[in-house]
């Protein structure tokens, strides 16, 4: 036992270096520090461009229905027809161009990070740019998250390459530049590190923790300068929860829990159908889905794309119970379908819509049943994020960092902590796995990796 403290030591493993030694490592240290500073920044400018178009994107569907719902009925065949052949063109590109950028990119970056799949080549980075632009901006419900990450990690990669780093640490500056795309995404430093350690890398070294968070710091400056800062969502200053409260949040992750397992199996049920599907076209599959959302889109404008609108709408607890409900079932079945069109797009504020939902419908019940216990349904809506997070992704710091800084609302970790923690339990012995593992293991069992 007493050699095996020793060798596990860091510092008699410091010891045992002269001093030549040690000076390499720190002058590795600082170079790895810099280049990752140079990550941060190219990310965050690409991660920033990307948000930009994908508002431009929003902003002209949201002409185009307003426009077309006054020509009626062929209003309603152009929105159709322009959803359908936005997503099959992205589809498109990805098949012809890159199938490894399909889908989130996490469980592509993980896989790479273990050694499962060769780094993204740089072909990668305009098809997933376009490709995002196209399927969200044509109502796709998927998040902007995943394509940043993946761009991040695969401009890493060349910057080391460039750099003339080591694999170890072009490794390294992946998973860094992959947490830059995150920070980025939804302006959470903080988080974007954190995503690098529990839920890439999923341990914590010295090398990766410095690039990680230099990555992420310099992709929000630069971000920041370019697009401004602030809070993603507005949320009223929540006071602080008392101990009463705590069971409250303990069975909100209870039900967080079970609608997140329900939530990845719809996942992997979707893709597994579309699978069955191989004689169809994967374009002409793209085209169907886009079909769909562009009916969806023309009736009900509000309930397509992302969904940053409706989170926003729910954290400032508007609209009736049974509206929101609904909205819950189509954006929960929207999500699946989506992610199965097999084109760019990510997982993360999909999930945030239907945590914030499924917080303020049990916020608003409590109040009901037991006014005592809860007296502030957006802050359970909060909880309610950072709960479905954590019960599909199975990354409850992350969960809790990311929707504290999107809210700027730091009254509530308490909470989040207790609804967390029993939303993790829940999926664990329910045997359902996080679901980048899932998806990772379709992808290496499957041999494709178009629709991941």
């Amino acid at each position: 036992m007493q050699h095996t403290i020793v060798a596990l030591s860091p510092y008699r493993a410091c010891s045992n270096m002269n001093s030549n030694e040690i000076r390499e490592q720190r002058n590795g240290l600082v170079m790895l520090a810099i280049v990752s500073l140079i990550v941060g920044a190219a990310s965050g400018l690409l991660g920033t461009l990307f948000r930009f178009s994908l508002e431009r994107a929003d902003q002209l569907r949201d002409v185009l229905v307003t426009w077309a719902r006054s020509e009626h009925a062929i209003g309603l065949v152009i929105v159709l027809l322009a959803a359908s052949a936005s997503t099959a063109l992205a589809a498109w590109l990805v098949g012809r161009f890159a199938p490894e950028a399909s889908g989130s990119g996490i469980p592509q970056v993980e896989a790479i990070l273990n050694g499962d799949l060769p780094p993204a080549r740089l072909s990668l980075i305009p098809v997933k740019f376009i490709g995002g632009v196209l399927a969200i901006g044509a109502g796709l419900a998927l998040g902007r998250e995943g394509p940043s990450v993946h761009m991040g990690a695969a401009i890493a990669h060349v910057l080391g390459k460039s750099f003339r780093r080591n694999s170890h640490d072009c490794m390294v500056l992946m998973a860094a530049g992959a947490g830059a795309g995150l920070a980025t995404a939804f302006d959470a430093p903080i988080a974007g590190a954190v995503f690098v350690l529990e839920e890439l890398t999923r341990r914590f070294d010295t090398r990766t923790a410095v690039a990680a968070l230099g990555a992420s710091a310099s992709a929000i400056a630069v971000a920041r300068l370019v697009h401004g800062g602030g809070a993603e969502f507005q949320l009223a200053v929540q006071p602080l929860l008392g101990f009463g409260t705590l069971p409250a949040h303990l069975l909100l992750g209870v039900i967080a829990g079970l609608l997140g397992v329900a939530y990845c199996r719809t996942i992997l049920w979707v893709l597994a159908v579309s699978d069955q599907l191989a004689g169809c076209p994967k374009t002409a599959r793209a085209a169907v889905v886009g079909a769909a959302v562009g009916v969806l889109a023309w009736y009900v404008p509000d309930m397509v794309g992302g969904g940053d609108l409706i989170t926003q709408r729910v954290l400032a607890n508007t609209g009736a119970l049974s509206a929101i409900g609904l909205l819950f079932l189509v954006r929960f079945g929207l999500g699946a379908v989506s992610y199965a069109a097999g084109t760019p797009g990510g997982l993360f504020a999909p999930m945030l819509v239907l945590g914030a939902q499924t917080g303020l419908v049990f916020g608003r019940i409590c109040i009901d049943w037991f006014p005592g216990v809860a007296a502030y349904p957006s802050a359970f809506a909060a909880v309610g994020m950072a709960a479905f997070f954590t019960a599909v992704v199975r990354a409850p710091i992350t969960g809790i960092v990311l929707v504290t800084e999107l809210t700027g609302s730091f009254t509530l970790l308490l909470p989040m902590l207790a609804a967390c923690f029993t939303a993790m339990i829940v999926p664990i012995m329910l045997g359902c796995p996080p679901i980048y593992d899932s998806l990772a293991r379709r992808q290496s069992g499957s041999g494709r990796s178009a629709e991941k």
